[in-house]
């Protein structure tokens, strides 16, 4: 398997999946430029009308795409998590709610590519992390991939999905490297990966802490500590089962999110342990996530706020007190 660099994962898949289905395009704000280089060179190979510059008008554009979804276009839309909240009604009183108003008749299958700008001195109005929002609403099928392989597989399987997916790309692993097939087929959504075996703490992480996980269970080996690392993959639907399964084998939980710690997609999770696999819990649930204030624009105090490999041990060290 290939060496391949998460942008690059994204680019294959979209090219795989526009070669493969005629009715998939892309659209969003200077894609043509590649500005944000997972569309690098689509517009030489499909022409200008799949692939699809737009005017900055989010509401507009993403209406648009919601539209051509209903006609038999499979639309996906390269966006920003912090131009989303321009379009919430196209997202959350059309994309979301359609199917079921129309009882069922209608397909969406639209997908917005949304990435998260944060820890890298964004500042406030570019370092959302807004999944465990659209997680509260019906509807929607919420993916957060953590590795190339990963975001590659997800991504083919959301463009081929009947209902709108937004895929969350974890901005701080733009760059990172990692195994794709060549041949990769669609991963099916509700199918978390354990990414590490361990006796002693489930650590389930999301998106860009997954990474963060692996580097403190490596640690945590070193002190005899065996934790597993559980990585979601989609929340919306979310693989209770895996989660409750590695808790009952480890009996404490650890959750990193890089999300606000507030209604969080950590919160979510510890509830559900909590309540469907509280007899196998031997201590509190650690939460290990951003803190709720918002992003300051210096690296020195940014990088205070997110969640980190000592954060998570020290998480780990609380449980098995």
């Amino acid at each position: 398997m290939a060496q391949t660099v998460f942008i690059e994962a994204i680019n294959q898949a979209l090219v795989e999946e526009m070669r493969r289905d005629e009715s998939v395009y892309i659209m969003g704000e200077d894609i043509r430029r590649a500005v944000y280089g997972a569309t690098a060179n689509l517009l030489d190979e499909f022409g200008d009308k799949r692939v699809l510059d737009t005017p900055l008008s989010e509401n507009g554009f993403f209406g648009a795409a919601i539209g051509s979804s209903l006609v038999g276009m499979r639309p996906v839309v390269e966006t920003l998590t912090s131009f989303m909240w321009v379009a919430m009604d196209q997202l959350i009183s059309q994309a979301a709610k359609m199917r079921y108003m129309f009882g069922g008749q209608a397909t969406l299958p639209v997908v917005f590519r949304a990435t998260m700008f944060y820890g890298g001195g964004s500042a406030a109005h570019h370092s959302d992390r807004s999944y465990p929002m659209f997680m509260n609403m019906p509807g929607l099928k919420i993916i957060v991939p953590s590795n190339p392989a990963d975001m590659k597989g997800l991504l083919k399987q959301a463009i081929r999905d009947n209902d709108p997916c937004i895929v969350f790309e974890d901005g701080t692993l733009g760059g990172s490297r990692g195994e794709v097939p060549e041949d990769m087929e669609p991963i099916p959504f509700g199918k978390a990966r354990t990414v590490r075996e361990g006796s002693d703490v489930t650590i389930v992480a999301i998106a860009g802490a997954v990474g963060m996980a692996e580097q403190a269970a490596n640690d945590l080996s070193n002190e005899g500590v065996s934790a597993e690392v559980i990585d979601p993959r989609t929340l919306v639907p979310l693989d209770k089962k895996a989660i409750l399964d590695s808790v009952e084998k480890t009996g404490r939980l650890v959750i990193a999110d890089p999300a606000h710690k507030v209604c969080s997609a950590a919160s979510e999770i510890a509830s559900i342990v909590a309540q469907e696999g509280f007899w196998n819990l031997q201590a509190p649930i650690q939460k290990v996530a951003a803190e709720q204030v918002h992003i300051p624009f210096t690296p020195a105090l940014e990088s205070l706020v997110y969640p980190n490999p000592d954060k998570i041990k020290d998480a780990v060290h609380s449980a098995l007190e």
